[in-house]
């Protein structure tokens, strides 16, 4: 079994994966859940193990059939488009909304950031089944932004490739819908090492993956 396929297996039960991307890009390790499993103890882990930014990353389709905007597109209807500057590693963001649930508290604990991703990812169940209508309505009722939770619009891995991407494939080549909760590894002052992310693999237990297989992987099933 390869190490992607170790990766579909563990996100199918739950468990977090890793995924490196590149070294001539963000160069980082993001841990990744299923948003399907999440839990306030999966946050928890994101936040006290990974330490980075916890983001909700659906498909660039499900967005669409939503009809929410970019947030780029956003700047630019409002003038503002000055602020739309590249990165240091060229990907331009595929950010599209901050929420919280209209359940939670302030929507930064555990428990609230785990029920605002579980809105998001009932909304993407019944965007799956083709129920938009209903998606929408529970869209505009059960949440509401600014929040604490950034949903991501992945595209296609010919367009970008980025932690989003990779995360969002994985999860749909498992035969789950697209929807992952996701955290950049972070370590003293600085983004976690490859390296330091592969011992800290071995230590728990997890599967780390990078780009290039998850690539490769990709263009052998299509063969």
């Amino acid at each position: 079994m390869s190490m992607v396929e170790e990766a579909l297996r563990e996100l199918k039960h739950g468990k977090p994966v890793l995924i490196y991307d590149w070294p001539n890009r963000e160069s980082e390790v993001d841990m990744v859940f299923y948003a399907g499993a999440i839990t306030p103890e999966k946050i928890y882990k994101l936040r006290a193990e990974a330490g980075g930014l916890i983001c909700y990353g659906t498909s660039y389709q499900m967005i669409k059939l939503l009809k929410l905007p970019l947030f780029d597109e956003l700047l630019e209807s409002r003038n503002l488009a000055f602020l739309m500057k590249n990165p240091s590693y060229g990907a331009r963001s595929n950010l599209v909304i901050w929420v919280n649930s209209v359940k939670v508290h302030t929507g930064i604990s555990d428990v609230d950031r785990s029920v605002t991703i579980s809105t998001l990812h009932r909304i993407m169940e019944l965007v799956s089944q083709g129920s938009i209508d209903e998606a929408i309505r529970i869209l505009r009722e059960e949440l509401y932004a600014p929040g604490h939770i950034p949903v991501l619009a992945a595209k296609d891995l010919s367009e970008r490739r980025g932690h989003t991407e990779l995360a969002v494939w994985l999860a749909a080549k498992a035969g789950l819908m697209p929807s992952v909760v996701y955290a950049e590894m972070l370590g003293f002052n600085r983004s976690m090492t490859l390296e330091e992310a592969m011992r800290y693999a071995e230590k728990e237990g997890l599967i780390l993956v990078k780009g290039d297989e998850i690539l490769e992987y990709l263009r052998r099933s299509e063969e």
